[in-house]
């Protein structure tokens, strides 16, 4: 994979920046987090080098006077909200971030649901987390938010939230994903412990947008599109630009609530310390990229893949047509099409040749690899054992899987587990794999390449079952399919 970012200079100022918004305020600070912790995966995605777990692998040497606070929109959880890169619930993503947090020696103090209005699983998700030993409180929505600032910053608004009790001098707002409640967590927080004689401070530690990178740049159009759901909007910070007549880019949340956030300073200090949104932030990301062209071409199949993924789960009857226009419209700013993700085209026309469903992959060299349909094997399957082949340099006419391997898998799903369909899945296709490497010298030399497809683009010509896209997930394959089923049938599982 192709380098576009320094991960050790990131760490470096990005650790010095932040001690040093901490020691501009004295006695607290509540430092917002952004995007993921343990796995960014979005950064890694559009930034070649970042590291998934660069933020907490800096936080962890702040860990003794740091506490954490997970804030999760209760909507969500009525919703069943998913984390798209992992495939679980917000809800039961807060549980999964509690355990990696003490995994890695931190604290956690406590959950927020924060805009709760009642909802039922909202109430049964805090049962479950203070049966656990879990401390739960609720932030409730405020009308007129964020314009209404006599409202919000009263004993009506954020008074009537539940003072989130911590006792270190750092608190690390974080969540499962964006639109969680984190910001207003912090603000509220500054409110009540104003009330209790603390003066604490704010900061905000988020990675994208990047600040100093043009607003038309795809790593931040490539933001847009990941939080396109939202209908976040990137935009050009106003504040910034009239304070210090310099041109920087900021989101529209951060930038609607910042009158809020200057009022409450300036109603408890009698003044605020920030001119703008941006002032807010101590992201550093934007200084260690080491190659933009890299960063832009892996930002623009972020893009295209966020477009697919929207088309095939409207096509499931999951999404919803303000988020997929949003995503054509950035495509359209960027000039972007099928053109530019080689793998659509080739496992298209692989398609066609054979008349069934196919797969392609494209190699970090460029080459492309396909995979067709075939009695014993699915395209995806079948794509994924002609690219460790090809990558560990088996001749084609050599088969890693004969019959007599994969005839005995298909008899156990088709006779004995009931299935219809008795050709093999990737996840079985890797387990055949591994069991015949353990007598088959060429086998095991194609296992040894799985680590190689990592990063890799591929694509399927039909909608994945669940069982492949988790495999194609674990590989950190970057999958995109068309939005068709292989039959006409109304029940896919």
């Amino acid at each position: 994979m192709k380098i576009g970012f320094d991960h050790d200079q990131y760490t470096r100022m990005q650790s010095e920046h932040i001690r040093e918004r901490i020691s501009q305020f004295g006695g607290k600070l509540y430092l917002e987090l952004g995007g993921k912790l343990f796995d960014d995966n979005h950064a890694s995605r559009v930034l070649p080098g970042f590291r998934p777990d660069s933020k907490i692998s800096m936080l962890l040497t702040l860990k003794d006077q740091a506490e954490l606070v997970i804030a999760i929109n209760a909507d969500d959880i009525e919703k069943n909200k998913v984390r798209g890169d992992l495939g679980i619930t917000y809800d039961a993503d807060v549980l999964r971030l509690i355990d990696a947090f003490r995994g890695v020696g931190m604290y956690v103090g406590s959950v927020v649901l924060s805009r709760f209005n009642g909802q039922a699983q909202a109430e049964a998700f805090q049962k479950r987390l203070e049966s656990l030993g879990v401390r739960v409180y609720r932030h409730y929505p405020i009308e007129g938010y964020p314009a209404n600032i006599d409202l919000i910053v009263s004993e009506s608004g954020y008074g009537r939230n539940e003072y989130v009790e911590t006792t270190k001098p750092l608190v690390l707002v974080t969540a499962p994903g964006p639109g969680s409640g984190k910001m207003a967590v912090c603000l509220s927080q500054l409110y009540h412990e104003h009330k209790h004689g603390v003066k604490a401070g704010y900061a905000k530690f988020e990675t994208f947008p990047i600040w100093n990178l043009p607003l038309m740049h795809p790593v931040n159009v490539a933001y847009e599109a990941a939080t396109a759901d939202l209908n976040d909007v990137n935009m050009i910070d106003p504040f910034h630009l009239e304070y210090y007549g310099k041109s920087t880019v900021n989101y529209n949340r951060d930038i609607e609530v910042f009158p809020v956030l200057q009022a409450m300073f300036e109603r408890i200090w009698g003044e605020s310390p920030y001119h703008s949104p941006t002032d807010m932030g101590v992201n550093m990301v934007g200084s260690c990229i080491t190659d933009d062209q890299v960063c832009r071409e892996a930002a623009q199949q972020e893009i295209i893949r966020r477009l697919y993924h929207a088309r095939c789960q409207e096509r499931q009857g999951h999404g919803n047509e303000g988020e997929l226009s949003k995503l054509e419209i950035l495509m359209h700013r960027l000039n972007l099409s099928d053109a530019n993700r080689p793998v659509i085209e080739a496992a298209r026309q692989r398609a066609e040749e054979t008349g069934a469903p196919a797969a392609a992959i494209q190699l970090e060299d460029g080459r492309l690899i396909t995979g067709k349909t075939t009695s014993l094997l699915g395209p995806s399957a079948a794509m994924l054992l002609n690219a460790v082949k090809e990558l560990a340099g088996i001749r084609d006419e050599i088969m890693l899987l004969p019959p007599a391997v994969i005839e005995p898998v298909q008899e156990l799903k088709c006779k004995y587990l009931g299935n219809h369909n008795p050709r093999l899945h990737t996840d079985e296709v890797l387990v055949a794999l591994s069991v015949s490497a353990a007598t088959n010298p060429v086998a095991a030399l194609a296992l040894e390449q799985l680590p190689k497809l990592k990063a890799l683009e591929a694509h399927t010509t039909v909608i994945l079952s669940g069982v492949d896209m988790n495999v194609f997930r674990r590989l950190g394959i970057n999958i995109t399919s068309d939005p068709k089923y292989q039959t006409r049938k109304l029940y896919h599982r």
